[in-house]
């Protein structure tokens, strides 16, 4: 396992200190109940502790990127930031899954794969090089991480509410809420598009395609927000 650990800590570009402390981080409390020892901790302390950390992190990194926004705008950004979403994101991009230690039942449930898990871990790593250094070296190490995903929030599958964004803007500007309908439906039952509408105050504002109405709507809703922008 130890060559395993170097891989990691080589993403992280960090080489613990105490080795025990990354090996606390990625153990699953499921593990213990296979493999029961006094000196074998679940990693739920140091999530703790990191979820903590993170969150002091992203909020000194939006306030500092984000000097004209209001504190409402502030706590938007920070509430689609800090989420199980981009946690476990950032936990695929290092491959955190590879190396949690999970019981055999949730590794044959798909574990290694699971948002909840993987953003569990990627906070206890948080919590783990915390503890191993200090808070300015935890800051340099992660928030170069989060950075990448602060600025494609869109992409993370989960993130971005667009029908959510849009209700908000057309109440705020015209006191209505946006319409969707269905246009069309083609192909085949098992592999069908929808082609969907969304009207604000009877107007045809977007039109999207997509394999499920919930998605069409969604891309819909994307493109009535950009194009509300451009109005004054």
């Amino acid at each position: 396992m130890k060559n395993d650990f170097d891989v990691l800590m080589s993403k992280i570009n960090y080489k613990f200190k105490n080795i025990r402390l990354l090996f606390e981080a990625l153990t699953h409390r499921s593990y213990l109940n296979e493999h029961a020892s006094r000196n074998i901790k679940d990693n739920e302390r140091l999530e703790f502790l990191g979820d903590a950390v993170m969150d002091l992190i992203t909020t000194e990194y939006i306030y500092k990127k984000n000097i004209e926004s209001n504190e409402g705008d502030l706590s938007k950004s920070k509430s689609k930031i800090i989420s199980e979403k981009v946690w476990a994101s950032i936990a695929r991009d290092l491959e955190i899954g590879n190396y949690i230690f999970l019981s055999n039942g949730e590794e044959i449930n798909g574990g290694r794969k699971r948002d909840s898990i993987l953003a569990d871990a990627f906070e206890a790593l948080v919590g783990a090089v915390f503890l191993d250094s200090d808070f300015e070296t935890v800051k340099n190490i992660f928030v170069n991480l989060i950075e990448d995903k602060i600025n494609n929030l869109d992409k993370i599958e989960g993130i971005s509410d667009y029908k959510t964004t849009l209700q908000e803007m057309t109440q705020m500007k015209y006191k209505t809420i946006p319409i969707y309908q269905t246009i069309s439906e083609t192909g085949p039952d098992h592999d069908k598009t929808f082609e969907i509408e969304v009207i604000i105050s009877n107007k045809r504002y977007a039109t999207a395609k997509a394999k499920s109405k919930k998605e069409a709507e969604k891309k819909a809703a994307s493109i009535a927000i950009e194009l509300l922008k451009l109005e004054k």
